[in-house]
């Protein structure tokens, strides 16, 4: 359009001129020429303006992508925002649910703290024997099986400075002979006591008094010298004058302080008195397991004396006597126990002698006068040697009733125990245990027995 409208204008101009017949030719000429380079000047003008045109527009094009890739910079922005708000939204949920856990673990720690400070003081200890069996017994039978003789497990919590609770469940076999539980693995109680701890009382050093079913005054020292209970019972037990425990209460007391510490940790850190050790109490008569069946309370006690601690501290003699009446409802015949027992303790053996002599028994079974001896041994290669052994040894002799003749019996025990850790703990013991006896037929057993202890 613009190129027209130069044309026209030069057209009218031109036709001007040549109307105008008073200008000469040479004007007309020079007009002409300039004409044509004013033509050319627009001609050129126009091509630049032409080419900035261009430019413009081809910046424009570029603005137009670039105002695109900023759109889609802008679109990517946004969606990263709407991006970082959901995950600020899903951030703050967490920060809410960590609080949430914080305040739940918290008041878990309060619990498991409290939980703990009330385990605090607390010991569990166990402690089982498991045999394989092969025996004789009444003639030709032949019998073996595998038993669990006996499992203890162990509760004892410190209340205070001077109270302890004091729990151990009795794991073993029933044996009845009717009813549907011989056999089955039953759980009881052995000892369930309250345990005062008192300071020494002059000559008597940590004395402590045990109240409800409580230690027999006896039994638990004896197994502390000879210290395979696993084997089977102790004598006298064995010969049914008492059992290990009974309700009631228990005084103990070591006798002017204490062994020294080599001797606790080489030879036997149980009841280590220096001069010996005590133990009293009255009880119901009936034993862990039975039932009382009258009122008589037996009095029972033990004092063990170590008289040279020094020349040889491992030598110890003991007295251990029982006053009362058997367990029988009606006319409860006596029940008397008097027995000896010297003691020797070395690191390399431990040897003991017992004589018994005593009327009736705890289940008031018989008034019969009645006396026996034990004598035992423990040779200690474990202690002299690599070899992690002990090599066992018991004799026992008993007379349920001195006015009759040919009833004696005798017993003999021989065993190898090997030790898998700590002396007398966890141990397998292999023994030989043989009963002769003058009115019955013998009984001989092999027995393997495992003890667990913890």
């Amino acid at each position: 359009m613009f190129k027209r409208k130069i044309s026209k204008a030069l057209t009218l101009f031109f036709s001007a001129g040549l109307i105008g017949s008073t200008v000469s030719s040479g004007l007309a000429e020079d007009f002409q020429l300039k004409t044509s380079q004013t033509k050319n000047i627009v001609y050129s003008k126009e091509a630049q303006l032409d080419a900035k045109i261009e430019e413009l527009r081809a910046l424009l094009r570029e603005y137009d992508v670039k105002i695109a890739e900023i759109k889609q910079l802008l679109n990517i922005l946004e969606d990263k925002e709407r991006k970082l708000k959901a995950k600020e939204k899903d951030i703050e949920a967490i920060n809410k649910e960590i609080e949430k856990t914080k305040k739940e673990i918290s008041e878990k720690n309060k619990d498991l703290e409290d939980i703990i400070k009330k385990l605090k003081g607390l010991k569990i200890n166990g402690l089982w024997y498991i045999s394989y069996q092969n025996w004789t017994q009444n003639g030709p039978d032949y019998k073996s099986k595998i038993a669990i003789k006996r499992g203890y497990v162990r509760f004892t919590k410190s209340i205070t400075p001077w109270l302890d609770a004091h729990v151990t469940f009795d794991v073993t076999q029933a044996n009845e002979d009717t009813g549907n539980l011989d056999g089955s693995i039953v759980v009881r109680t052995k000892y369930i006591f309250g345990k005062f701890k008192f300071p020494d009382i002059g000559f008597l050093t940590k004395p402590t008094l045990e109240f409800g079913q409580v230690h027999f005054p006896w039994l638990d020292f004896e197994e502390h010298v000879n210290f395979f209970r696993c084997q089977d019972t102790m004598f006298t037990e064995r010969n049914h004058i008492y059992n290990s425990a009974d309700f009631g209460a228990t005084f103990m007391a070591l006798l002017g302080g204490e062994m020294p510490e080599w001797y606790k940790k080489h030879v036997n850190s149980h009841y280590p008195g220096r001069y010996g050790s005590i133990a009293l109490g009255i009880y119901n008569g009936a034993g862990y397991h039975g039932r009382e069946k009258n009122n008589n309370k037996p009095i029972e006690a033990r004092i063990t004396i170590r008289p040279l601690p020094e020349i040889l501290p491992g030598f110890q003699i003991s007295y251990f006597g029982i006053r009362g009446k058997g367990n029988k409802a009606d006319n409860p015949p006596d029940w008397k126990v008097n027995l000896l027992f010297a003691s020797y303790e070395h690191e390399y053996f431990t040897t003991t002698a017992q004589y018994y002599w005593g009327k009736g028994n705890l289940n008031g079974d018989d008034n019969y006068d009645k006396d026996g001896y034990s004598l035992f041994l423990e040779l200690k290669p474990y202690a002299f040697s690599s070899l992690p052994i002990s090599i066992i040894g018991r004799y026992d002799y008993f007379d349920p009733n001195d006015d009759q003749d040919n009833d004696e019996s005798k017993r003999y025990i021989v065993g190898l125990a090997y030790h898998f850790d700590k002396p007398h703990k966890n141990m397998v013991l292999l023994d030989y245990d043989h009963l002769d006896q003058d009115n019955k037929d013998d009984d001989s057993r092999v027995q393997l027995t495992l003890q667990i202890k913890f």
